[in-house]
């Protein structure tokens, strides 16, 4: 353990602790009225301040006695920007279709989703266990193909092509978007011939994600309970886009 598990040690508070409390840590360390580091951090953590990051902070410290509070200091500082800008840069949204409130604010799983798609300049790849009845999603990937964006959808075969659901769904997307790049799980290459392509989601460029429990169905769209989330920027939605494409490339989904 050394410099780096003190400077993981105090990225992780920064990430937990609102940004006002970690400016009350740094300037009593940049005080340097207590000599005493660790009491000076804990104190201004104050008592609730979680446990287990206090003790992977004390074991950190202490193994780091050539640290000065200023130099501590001035990781927190820069701790504390650090995730101001990560907090700044992404974004998570509850999508919800179903019964509302009126009390906690959610957005519609329809109108988020062809948003996104409205949304792509470049890359858009999309998974669902099925498609039909859903003109508007259709109308919005046409859209994005005008705009020349790779479109990209992975659904479940047909009952009729080997897979798991009776409508022919990629029948009809070839039907009605034929420059789409469709594709099917190779399940013969993964001896799971009895598995379905059950995940929903889209990822647009590599930035903004949806990942939800709705089907391009139009009762998922407009009737039945569904739940979701629109994640913008951070790590989620570059993971998901390269994930598909590694797929891609080793050859576990197969365009059609």
């Amino acid at each position: 353990m050394g410099v780096n598990a003190l400077h993981q040690a105090v990225a992780r508070i920064a990430l937990e602790v609102h940004p006002d409390r970690i400016e009350v840590v740094y300037s009593a360390l940049a005080s340097g009225k207590d000599k005493n580091i660790l009491s000076v951090v804990k104190a201004a953590l104050g008592s609730s301040f979680s446990l287990r990051l206090t003790e992977d902070f004390t074991a950190a410290l202490k193994a780091c006695p050539q640290v000065s509070a200023a130099e501590l200091s001035a990781m927190f500082r820069a701790a504390s920007a650090t995730a101001a800008l990560a907090a700044g840069d992404s974004s998570v949204e509850l999508v919800w279709t179903g019964p509302v409130t009126g009390l906690v604010p959610v957005r519609h799983t329809a109108q988020v989703l062809t948003g996104l798609i409205d949304e792509s300049r470049e890359r858009l790849f999309m998974v669902s266990f099925v498609a039909f009845h859903v003109g508007g999603v259709v109308t919005s990937l046409r859209r994005a193909i005008e705009r020349k964006v790779r479109v990209c959808v992975l659904l479940e075969r047909s009952t009729e092509h080997g897979g798991n659901v009776t409508f022919d769904s990629i029948a009809m997307l070839r039907q009605n978007l034929p420059s789409a790049q469709l594709y099917e799980w190779d399940k013969t290459a993964n001896a799971v011939s009895n598995a379905s392509v059950h995940a929903k989601c889209a990822v647009a460029d590599g930035l903004t994600a949806f990942v939800t429990s709705a089907n391009l169905t139009d009762a998922a769209m407009e009737r039945n309970m569904e739940l979701g989330v629109l994640l913008r920027g951070g790590k989620v939605p570059d993971l998901l886009d390269r994930h598909f494409t590694a797929l891609i490339t080793t050859r576990q989904l197969r365009v059609l």
